[in-house]
């Protein structure tokens, strides 16, 4: 097995990107945060804003960066990073970006999920790159402006001029990621669409329905709501061990814990992992494996595009639903009585 490209701080050169026009399609968290990392950390090269006529724009204004349409500031751009939903990215491309791909240009993406299901097809004379932070656009400016980097990932899909990879790892520098040696890791657009939507469509709704489990195993057995919602999330306490595990790992982050709570941590873990109790670790797995071949074949691309076309019917439906469930109005409930 090929051995993953990690690169660091010295190895990317922002002279690639000296005297070039990087043009921020879309003014939101992120392209907001990247914009202004990249002008902060002064790389030589010059930023502009392309955005729709809304507030995003008269922010990018107060910002000081000159704002332009889309079609206008890809125009003038040498680099596109297109930091705009992924479910309006091909629509705008098609009407405001393409024309405007000339020979030598770069259009860098932070999402895989359009070239992943050919909803974009860039011309073969541009280079066409990822460069993905793992951070929301509030952490990516906050981490820079406290001389902290972020983890990003990197990708090369077409390598047009030669040194796509040379571009890539120079705009990861640009917008903060390798600051205080963080780490830029090397995948493929497949892998970084299949990653991120496995996240959210295999891990989240396990840990969604065992945060539901315990929530009402715990008033079943006379648990007071807001204890058992505390308990679950509302004290920050997970949070805390996230970011212990961020620091030191999964297991190293365990002895700061009781021993109480790490022997029944493991004890229990290796249980379903070794099959011992339902739900069985095999049974996990291949929900896991399931969602992740409906992501490979474009089931749920599909099914998504779908979605969009109706409306967003299920997507309504499923909040109505989930934000009257008893848990989520207790959970709402216990918040407005902590913040009196």
């Amino acid at each position: 097995m090929t051995e993953t490209k990690l690169y660091y701080d010295k190895d990317a050169d922002l002279s690639v990107i000296d005297g070039k026009t990087i043009a921020i399609v879309g003014y939101g968290n992120q392209g907001r945060s990247q914009a202004l990392n990249i002008r902060d950390i002064k790389c030589g090269a010059n930023v502009i804003v392309g955005n729709i006529e809304d507030a995003s724009w008269g922010r990018a204004q107060d910002d000081g960066f000159e704002v332009f349409t889309i079609s206008e500031a890809c125009k003038r751009a040498d680099v596109v990073l297109l930091l705009i939903p992924d479910e309006v990215m091909h629509k705008v491309y098609k009407e405001e970006i393409e024309q405007h791909l000339s020979e030598g240009k770069v259009l860098c993406f932070a999402s895989g999920y359009s070239i992943t299901y050919n909803l974009i097809e860039p011309p073969k004379n541009v280079d066409v790159i990822l460069v993905g932070p793992r951070m929301g656009g509030k952490e990516v400016r906050e981490l820079c402006v406290n001389g902290k980097g972020f983890p990003s990932f990197l990708a090369v899909k077409q390598n047009a001029s030669g040194k796509a990879k040379k571009i890539a790892l120079a705009i990861a520098k640009a917008i903060g990621s390798t600051k205080g040696n963080s780490v830029v890791i090397e995948v493929t657009f497949e892998q970084e669409t299949l990653s991120d939507l496995l996240s959210e469509q295999a891990l989240v709704p396990l840990i969604m329905a065992a945060w539901t489990a315990k929530y009402e195993v715990d008033v079943e057995n006379g648990v007071p709501p807001e204890a058992a919602l505390m308990e679950l999330h509302l004290s920050g306490e997970w949070a805390e061990d996230f970011k212990r595990m961020a620091d030191v790992g999964m297991i190293k982050q365990l002895p700061l814990h009781s021993q109480t709570s790490q022997y029944g941590q493991l004890t229990r873990t290796n249980r379903l992992l070794t099959n011992e109790e339902e739900p069985y670790y095999r049974q996990i797995k291949a929900f896991v494996q399931r969602q992740a071949e409906k992501i490979k074949n474009g089931e749920f691309a599909r099914e998504w595009a779908l979605e969009q076309e109706t409306g967003y019917i299920t997507l309504k439906k499923l909040y109505e639903k989930f934000e009257n469930s008893p848990m989520i109005k207790k959970e709402q409930e216990t918040l407005r009585r902590l913040r009196k």
